[in-house]
């Protein structure tokens, strides 16, 4: 999740934003990267949400926006009163019953991929939702193991006509196996998933639940697992200020097109901040 801190000045009377650049606070998960693993369980998404709004507060933060993809879409929406947007990509929410009917050309393909991930690509969640220790330790024994856990997701999951390569080098997939190899949380990053992938799978494809009302912003990229339309999204984000679907990218959108996504996050945040 990145949090961007709102800026403002006061000039002959009236607020103005300042043109300094905005501050970017880019925490990694509990267990993820640079941070600590939790020691014990409780660490699922609503708690990360709250320790998030605690660090802003540590560094002196009344007010910010939370810019968020894969996990980051569900931590980025607690304590709405400090939070003056979000930014998703994608938004997750469920298809409308009441559209199945009446599908769009967008939709039928985004149905057809949750239910091909479903099918076909869900293992790992599976395994690390159930028993995430027990794939840790091989996680942690060999590099080998972390190498095939994760290439073939990224593999699986950018927008790139089946050469990886083309959009994310062999040094930068290296650069991101090395947070999960050196600190060694094979372990630690699978938790997560035993916390809290059964809510995220309720947004994604069961009831949108309760509505999230904080000015929103929304990005579904081509490739992405998740793809729901916008008149999906409206039942459980209410107030969308911004939808855009670029035309290219994956789940990693950040990772695979850096320019495509800042021009995303500042698209949404010149609306609210």
């Amino acid at each position: 999740m990145l949090a961007v801190e709102l800026r403002f000045r006061r000039v002959n009377g009236e607020n103005l934003r300042t043109k300094r650049p905005v501050l970017g606070v880019c925490p990694s998960l509990p267990g993820y990267g640079f941070s600590d693993k939790p020691a014990a369980p409780g660490w699922g998404i609503e708690r990360i949400s709250d320790a998030w709004c605690e660090l802003m507060a540590r560094l002196g933060y009344r007010r910010f926006g939370a810019q968020g993809s894969d996990w980051g879409t569900s931590i980025g929406q607690r304590q709405p009163d400090r939070v003056a947007g979000i930014h998703l990509m994608p938004p997750l929410a469920p298809p409308d019953p009441a559209t199945l009917d009446d599908l769009t050309g967008a939709e039928r393909p985004a149905l057809a991929t949750l239910r091909e991930a479903d099918e076909w690509g869900s293992g790992y969640s599976a395994q690390q939702s159930t028993r995430p220790q027990t794939v840790g330790y091989g996680l942690v024994d060999s590099p080998a193991a972390p190498c095939a856990w994760i290439v073939e997701k990224f593999w699986s999951w950018t927008d790139s006509d089946g050469d990886l390569h083309r959009v994310i080098t062999r040094d930068e997939l290296l650069d991101n196996l090395m947070l999960y190899w050196l600190p060694g949380t094979g372990a630690s990053s699978a938790r997560l998933y035993w916390e809290s992938l059964r809510q995220v799978n309720e947004w994604i494809s069961g009831s949108a639940g309760a509505p999230v009302t904080v000015p929103t912003g929304c990005s579904v990229f081509p490739k992405g697992l998740q793809r729901p339309s916008r008149r999906w999204a409206e039942r459980r984000f209410p107030n969308i200020r911004y939808w855009n679907e670029p035309g290219k990218g994956g789940h990693f959108a950040a990772f695979e097109q850096p320019a495509l996504f800042v021009d995303e996050v500042r698209s949404f945040f010149r609306l609210v901040r």
